[in-house]
């Protein structure tokens, strides 16, 4: 396996997506390169209070540890107490414009050995995207899952409707009954292939994100709001909270395994609010998103 490969990868990866971003926003992202005291580091690309982006971050990390943690072990048992190495890029960008939706990318490598080089690594790939509109749009949730569908065809048909089940399942709200979004694909533990097939993945997933959110962009970002609106868009956001906070593994995995905080929390949204058993009004488009949207679909029917 070449992990030099992977990192290469992912750091274009990173480089790519933030001068795109910059582009669209006219703003630019700091550059904050760190050390993880334990082993490894990372960038963080981070803007904040621009034009198009209230908050958004693009994170790489490569980080390594001499024992994997409870978070990474609970349905592995048997790679308890490996070294561990690694490394990906996540994303997600909360724009101001309630009309333009919250998205989230990851693109991930995991390898687990023995430290004193004995034994076989273990390695499996992961990651997928997701959307989470705050008004739905029919147009923009189909062009989303039609261009993850076209990503992953190529590598095998079974890919799309298996990885969109997943996600469906995983950014689920269990103690709201309620997705968090309209999803997009998610995949873990990925190794068919070997090396090789799971590397494949990661780039399909990766190289298919711009062309799937920035024309939802362009179709939104000029759309007019108001108080209303931003009101509803921070009402939702607290479910993004909820979410990373109480189910995501990924923020956990990170959290148990001494990560760095500010890069762990930079999804985070800059503003959310709660409000005590709140519905919309009826017949309104804020309610049209929990009904329509929100529910379990096939997009592309």
């Amino acid at each position: 396996m070449d992990i030099t490969a992977v990192k290469d990868y992912l750091l274009t990866l990173q480089q790519n997506i933030v001068a795109s971003l910059e582009n669209l926003d006219g703003g630019a992202f700091i550059h904050d390169a760190w050390q993880r005291p334990q082993g490894g580091g990372g960038i963080s690309r981070v803007i904040e209070d621009s034009a198009l982006l209230e908050r958004g971050g693009v994170l790489f990390s490569h980080v390594m540890g001499d024992a994997m943690p409870a978070s990474a072990t609970a349905h592995r048992p048997e790679l308890a107490g490996r070294a561990w190495e690694a490394m990906g890029v996540s994303l997600v960008l909360h724009p101001r414009n309630p009309y333009v939706p919250t998205v989230h990318l990851n693109v991930r490598c995991f390898r687990a050995y023995h430290a004193d080089g004995s034994g076989e690594d273990v390695f499996w790939f992961g990651g997928g995207m997701d959307l989470t509109p705050y008004y739905g749009e029919l147009d923009d949730a189909r062009h989303f899952h039609a261009t993850c569908k076209a990503a992953l065809d190529p590598l095998g048909p079974q890919y799309y409707p298996a990885f969109k089940d997943w996600c469906d399942r995983y950014f689920f709200l269990k103690h709201r009954n309620e997705a968090r979004g309209i999803g997009g694909i998610f995949f873990d533990d990925f190794a068919e292939g070997g090396f090789d097939g799971g590397f494949a993945m990661m780039r399909a997933v990766g190289d298919a994100f711009l062309p799937a959110y920035l024309p939802v962009v362009e179709a939104r970002r000029e759309q007019p709001y108001g108080e209303r609106e931003r009101a509803w868009q921070s009402y939702r956001r607290g479910r993004y909270v909820e979410f990373n906070l109480v189910w995501d593994r990924g923020t956990l995995f990170g959290l148990q395994s001494g990560g760095r905080t500010e890069s762990i929390l930079c999804s985070m949204p800059p503003t959310a609010s709660w409000r005590y058993d709140w519905q919309p009004p009826q017949g309104s488009a804020e309610e049209r998103l929990l009904t329509e949207f929100l529910p379990v679909r096939d997009w592309l029917a």
